[in-house]
């Protein structure tokens, strides 16, 4: 199936781009290099009072350069997909927004990109009328008025040291891409068969690769789909409010991955 549709650039920009900004520091230390050993944070259920705390990166700079890049690789990933350079360009697009987030997090985990996080200050009653007038616009933008819920990171995290105990091969992480990239539940879609048989395709390709890289583990499969249907449950929002919103600011998501996918 040919894609009769073009994609639309972004045009020319008056300034440098938001991509351009978070990349454009190279000297900063590379945290991320020391592998999953030390990032061995141990199983368990994401405790119910950390949906109230907020928590932000320990590390923002280095942190979200690094995840950056991993999008980075996952948008030119998806683009040399034959089957989804076939799609219309409009079914790309839809694909890409919805998914690029789940696809993040499975390069952050191929990558065995380290994080830490730190929780942020919760104000008083009384700081809270101290700053509803002059003062909360500067709140809004320090760390008081950000951060995502701890509970949400603990299931990002949990889903990595998934992965890492796995020890999950090149080609079964690309096949995880494909089954989370072509999802026939999105509304609108155009070939919506089509990218459920791709997506089934997937499936079917990753459970004969076990079958035949694991013969003595009949489990794999199954703790493959288990880490499948974990990444499924992590939001969009917050990989964008952990990873990305402390460089890009008021700049929306859409926006950013507009640049990056149609980007050189």
């Amino acid at each position: 199936m040919a894609c009769s549709d073009s994609c639309q650039c972004l045009g020319e920009r008056g300034q440098r781009s938001i991509l351009y900004s978070i990349l454009k520091n190279d000297n900063q230390p590379n945290q991320h290099s020391q592998g999953r050993a030390r990032f061995a944070v141990p199983q368990q259920q994401p405790c119910s009072c950390g949906s109230k705390k907020k928590v932000v990166l320990r590390s923002p700079q280095t942190t979200c350069k690094a995840a950056s890049v991993a999008l980075l690789k996952t948008l030119k990933f998806v683009k040399n997909v034959l089957c989804f350079r076939e799609l219309p360009a409009e079914d790309q697009l839809q694909l890409v927004r919805n998914s690029w987030a789940q696809l993040l997090v499975l390069g952050i985990a191929q990558d065995l990109i380290d994080f830490e996080t730190m929780e942020t200050p919760e104000l008083s009653m009384l700081q809270n009328i101290l700053t509803s007038g002059q003062g909360r616009q500067e709140t809004a933008h320090g760390r008081s008025g950000q951060g995502v819920s701890l509970t949400d990171v603990q299931g990002i995290k949990m889903f990595l040291n998934k992965c890492w105990g796995l020890d999950i091969s090149t080609k079964e992480y690309a096949y995880l891409k494909g089954a989370i990239l072509f999802n026939p539940d999105i509304a609108e879609l155009r070939c919506q068969s089509y990218i459920q048989a791709l997506q089934s395709e997937a499936h079917q390709a990753l459970s004969e690769y076990v079958k035949v890289t694991h013969r003595r583990d009949s489990t794999r499969f199954t703790k493959l789909f288990i880490a499948l249907s974990m990444l499924r449950s992590i939001n969009a929002n917050v990989v964008a409010g952990l990873f990305f919103k402390p460089v890009i600011g008021t700049v929306s998501m859409n926006e950013l991955l507009l640049e990056m996918f149609y980007g050189k």
